[in-house]
């Protein structure tokens, strides 16, 4: 009687060994098998995940970086002729011309995070505002017939703000900003472990790719 008294509690142990072994297989099965799928949900280890307002974010501090100020000097010459008569006047414009990217235009940015890339569509950078400093009269001639008015006065304004804005196209203030911005969005977000594309375009038009390195 006592050694059945003595086995029991020994088969008692051996069988409750027997079921803890089996359920750390059945888990280690389960962990195996469910690991992958778990993973696909997860950020790898030591990985960064940018989110769409943290581009978003970066893009408009961008935005403000790449906006500059040019001053441009330029001539303008005014000519009115009016009953046989012509009045003439040069004038030297200097201005302030401010460029970069409106974000209002529209943005659209697009993240991959399984390709980890970014894409980032802006509006094409361009003048965003003149401000004219000074207008210097170095030859004005009025007509006989046709002398100089205050209308005169505003025309040639306006044709100086033209002049201003077509000037600062030809020396490719816009190209500039939409050039920094490339490489300024494509250092901030290289610096999560992501590639950026920049493209520059309408909303609902064809993206115009940045020039290459």
């Amino acid at each position: 009687m006592a050694d059945s008294r003595r086995r029991r509690p020994v088969a008692a142990v051996v069988i409750s060994l027997i079921l803890f072994v089996g359920a750390l297989f059945l888990i280690g099965v389960a962990v195996q098998r469910f690991a992958p799928f778990a993973r696909s949900f997860l950020p790898g280890e030591g990985e960064t995940r940018v989110t769409h307002g943290v581009v978003v974010e970066q893009v408009r501090a961008v935005a403000q970086l790449v906006t500059s100020e040019t001053t441009v000097r330029d001539v303008v010459i005014y000519q009115n002729r009016r009953l046989g008569s012509t009045k003439r006047s040069l004038v030297v414009v200097t201005g302030r011309v401010m460029a970069g990217i409106d974000l209002d235009a529209g943005t659209q940015v697009d993240l991959d995070h399984r390709g980890r890339r970014v894409h980032v569509m802006l509006p094409p950078a361009k003048v965003l505002s003149v401000d004219v400093t000074g207008l210097r009269t170095y030859d004005e001639r009025s007509g006989l017939w046709n002398p100089f008015r205050p209308a005169d006065r505003d025309t040639i304004y306006h044709l100086a703000r033209s002049q201003l804005v077509s000037a600062a196209q030809e020396l490719g203030v816009a190209g500039h900003a939409e050039e920094s911005a490339r490489r300024l969005l494509g250092a901030m977000i290289h610096a999560e472990g992501y590639t950026v594309d920049v493209t520059f375009g309408a909303p609902n038009a064809p993206a115009r790719l940045a020039p290459a390195d």
